[in-house]
Parts: C-alpha cells; sequence; structure tokens
C-alpha cells in the first residue's frame, strides 16, 4: 500500500522542517516545500530518504507568484500520485506600522501568509478529494489579540483563521481543515528581533512560564493530521497557556 503524502510548506528548517520529520517518522511520503534554502531543503531529503528510500522530495517556489504555486501542487500531486495532507507552514512575519507601510508590504505579507494558502489548496483540492485528506494551517495567537505594530501581519493571520473555519464547511464531508497557532516556540529570525527583555514579557504572561519547542507544534499538526478523524474547523493554540493573558 502506497504510504500517505504530505505536502509541507517552508519545510526547509524550524517548524516546517520538525513537521516534516514527524510526519515522516509515522509512515508519510513528504513533499518538502523551499524558496530559498535549498541546502537545507536537500539535506533534510536526503536524511529522511536514507532512512526510508523514496519517501521524501523537494520543490522550490516563490508563495508569491500564483504559477509556483500551480507548479508547486503540479509537482506534490505527480510524486506518488496522490496527496493526502497540506500543511500551510510558510509564512512572512515583520513588524510594519501603518503608516511606514507599503503595497510591497502588502503584498509580501498578504500574499505569502493567505493568498497562497488559498489557491495552493485551490490547485491541491482534486487530489486531497480524491483521498480525504487533511489541511493544517499555520495560525498565530496574534490573529486574535493583535501584536504592537504589525497589522498587516495580524490581519493575514486571521484572515487565514477565517478561511480554515471556511473550508471546514465548505469542504467537509471529503476534506477536514483545522489550524494550529502557535505561541513563543521559537523566536523569530532576521529582521523581526525580540530583544530580550520582550522575550521575558511574553514569557511572565506564559502560564507555563517557558517556550515550547517545535515539537509541540508537529505533534499538534501530526494529531489533526493522523489522529482527529472526527475534528474539523478548530484551531489549537499551542502556546502554553499564552492566549489566557492576552
Amino acid at each position: 500500500m502506497t504510504a500517505p503524502v504530505a505536502l509541507i510548506t517552508g519545510a526547509a528548517h524550524r517548524l516546517g522542517a520538525r513537521t516534516a520529520e514527524t510526519l515522516h517518522a509515522r509512515g508519510w511520503n513528504v513533499v518538502i516545500h523551499y524558496r530559498s534554502r535549498a541546502d537545507q531543503a536537500q539535506q533534510l531529503v536526503d536524511k529522511l530518504n536514507r532512512e526510508r528510500a523514496d519517501s521524501a522530495t523537494s520543490v522550490q517556489a516563490d508563495l508569491n507568484n500564483t504559477g509556483q504555486i500551480a507548479h508547486l501542487a503540479r509537482a506534490a500531486c505527480q510524486q506518488w500520485q496522490r496527496l493526502d495532507g497540506l500543511v500551510n507552514n510558510a509564512s512572512v512575519f515583520y513588524p510594519r506600522a501603518t503608516e511606514a507601510s507599503t503595497e510591497d508590504d502588502w503584498e509580501a505579507i498578504m500574499g505569502a501568509n493567505l493568498k497562497a494558502p488559498f489557491f495552493l489548496l485551490q490547485h491541491c483540492l482534486p487530489e486531497l478529494k480524491k483521498s480525504a485528506g487533511g489541511v493544517v494551517n499555520l495560525i498565530d495567537i496574534y490573529s486574535e489579540k493583535p501584536l504592537n505594530d504589525h497589522p498587516l501581519y495580524c490581519a493575514s493571520k486571521a484572515g487565514l483563521a477565517a478561511l480554515t473555519r471556511s473550508w471546514a464547511k465548505d469542504l467537509a464531508p471529503l476534506i477536514r481543515v483545522n489550524g494550529v497557532s502557535p505561541g513563543a516556540i521559537l523566536w523569530p529570525e532576521g529582521g523581526a528581533e525580540v530583544n530580550q527583555s520582550h522575550q521575558q514579557a511574553i514569557l511572565d504572561k506564559t502560564p507555563l512560564a517557558r517556550t515550547g519547542n517545535p515539537d509541540d507544534i508537529a505533534g499538534a499538526i501530526a494529531y489533526l493530521l493522523c489522529d482527529a478523524p472526527f475534528v474539523t474547523g478548530q484551531i489549537l493554540s499551542v502556546d502554553g497557556g499564552r492566549s489566557l493573558n492576552m
């Protein structure tokens, strides 16, 4: 019997890579999407294929390009002639106050975080229907309680939360659609730096008083894809209780 197949966007590193490893360990074949991290994607593919032959592949695509989104979906669906799971993990996150935001910021953030998941699912629908598959969208606890100076990011994640619930209604009973909202798991990279005092302020509002780790998110995604056949339209906060104190 052919293994179930998952397409995971932004899977060359961080949470996406751990999700790929977790699903792979549960017997799934994985399609690892990346935009620019070709070396990391290939290293992960090689690692997984050493563990189980012909069980992982990678596909490059810019998720702000609708033509490349279509290519990604085709490549994922054709690799093993099936698709059972879609994990919309890739995301753009950086601060930009309203008065400083440009149309380029709008396109970059809304494109990657909201437009890309919509059209990627659209292209994957035929195969997901055949397999009665599942979709998991990576939301954010800030989709409900916005973060200062991130209006575009918060709006994009709120939109993705609304899509999650809309799809759960529209695509039932064949396809289940759920979301995961991470709290403090990994601090942002690059330009979205969070200083130590701000990190501590976040932890002070987290009842479990610590950050989570990538396994917490990967485990939640695996639960929703593999172990929750009667769950759809739900957004699971994996945040150490932080959303209680926002």
